[in-house]
């Protein structure tokens, strides 16, 4: 699954988010409709970590989902 499907699928998806990013609000998830800089951003914001360690956590999530 490529990241275009992640964003068609994100009412879906959104509840792995959240159990992988607990710090997420719903309103967060609603916010970022599946766009993964949004994503990233907000991961970055909310556990202040920088962006290319948001991105590679994201790749790890991502490559353990099994779409």
């Amino acid at each position: 699954m490529d990241w275009n499907r992640v964003e068609g699928n994100w009412k879906q998806v959104k509840g792995k988010v959240k159990e992988q990013w607990g710090k997420l609000t719903d309103d967060d998830l609603d916010r970022i409709a599946g766009k993964r800089d949004q994503l990233e951003g907000k991961i970055q914001e909310r556990y202040g970590i920088e962006k290319d360690r948001a991105r590679r956590d994201i790749d790890d999530w991502y490559g353990r989902q099994g779409w």
